[in-house]
């Protein structure tokens, strides 16, 4: 049996990880910051893949696939939360879509065809 709570923990930090390594890259290019942002941004990408590995599931294209909802409600919130945009409606829609694939995925992978 999947352990839940556990995936959705490693999912919730994978994508926090994620998306401080590739802001890391955006504010080296982007807004001018020195190379040595990358140093932290290739480490927490390093930690996104590794927390990766430790979703419960039995197939990588399956953790993965889900990990795509989380991902996308994730940047929604570090949209607000970081760089201080208000998401539109049609951000919180999204990603509430993509997090009812992501339920669908996770939870059906636990049901036995």
């Amino acid at each position: 049996m999947t352990n839940l709570p556990a995936s959705l923990a490693a999912y919730g930090l994978a994508a926090l990880a994620e998306i401080a390594g590739c802001f890391a890259f955006w504010a080296w290019l982007r807004l001018g910051r020195p190379v040595l942002w990358l140093v932290p941004g290739v480490a927490a990408l390093m930690l996104f893949a590794w927390l990766l590995t430790q979703v419960d599931a039995g197939f990588a294209g399956r953790a993965y696939a889900a990990y795509g909802g989380v991902y996308i409600a994730a940047s929604v919130a570090w949209l607000w939360a970081v760089e201080g945009q208000t998401p539109t409606r049609w951000d919180v829609v999204g990603a509430a879509v993509c997090l009812a694939g992501m339920a669908i995925i996770l939870i059906g992978g636990m049901v036995r065809d």
